[in-house]
């Protein structure tokens, strides 16, 4: 699977595509903002979006949502625990659990509450990594003060989860830098904090 990161807005929210080579579709996630870079990165590949998958609702990751849906015709996807938060359209109505094709790549709808009710990771057991939205970041965990966010959540999220991942996965999130687990176990003080404590 190929991987391009499109990092746009003053939260400097990261949105991807991601292809296969010698396929003429893809996904795209959590275009934030800047939509016409990813039309102009989509038709300079000759690459078409199966799908806009969104991680949850927050502004800094639907931005461009409908600029890309309304150029290719396109469904959005979204967990049920966001749509009352989101204000757009959504095409297809996720609960988790679901799996999305690109090619011969499988895509798992994992659902991680915590940063919002309806967050959702992507996970490829093939290429061993996890887009994770605003959930999980390199060297901390999304807030959960916000409207819909709940500590108790990201807890089990934590636990139940994420904690359950391998070293050598990859994790691509909503902000900053991608990193693997490995590293996550080693620098990220509140997840560690959370697996210590609970």
């Amino acid at each position: 699977m190929k991987i391009k990161k499109i990092v746009g807005g003053n939260l400097e929210s990261n949105g991807y595509v991601l292809y296969q080579k010698n396929c003429t579709e893809c996904f795209v996630i959590d275009p934030g903002y800047n939509p016409e870079k990813y039309i102009k990165l989509m038709k300079e590949l000759k690459i078409t979006p199966n799908a806009i998958l969104l991680t949850h609702h927050h502004y800094d990751h639907v931005g461009g949502v409908k600029k890309i849906r309304d150029t290719f015709d396109c469904p959005v996807l979204l967990h049920r625990g966001d749509l009352n938060m989101y204000k757009d359209i959504v095409d297809q109505v996720l609960e988790g659990g679901e799996i999305l094709t690109l090619l011969d790549e499988e895509i798992n709808v994992i659902h991680t509450p915590g940063h919002t009710e309806g967050s959702v990771c992507y996970y490829s057991e093939k290429s061993k990594t996890v887009f994770t939205g605003d959930t999980i970041f390199n060297v901390d965990l999304g807030r959960t003060d916000l409207k819909d966010g709940s500590d108790e959540e990201m807890v089990e999220s934590i636990k139940n989860t994420i904690d359950k991942w391998d070293n050598d996965i990859n994790i691509y999130p909503g902000h900053g830098d991608s990193c693997n687990m490995k590293f996550v176990r080693k620098y990220n003080r509140e997840f560690i904090d959370i697996v210590r404590k609970y």
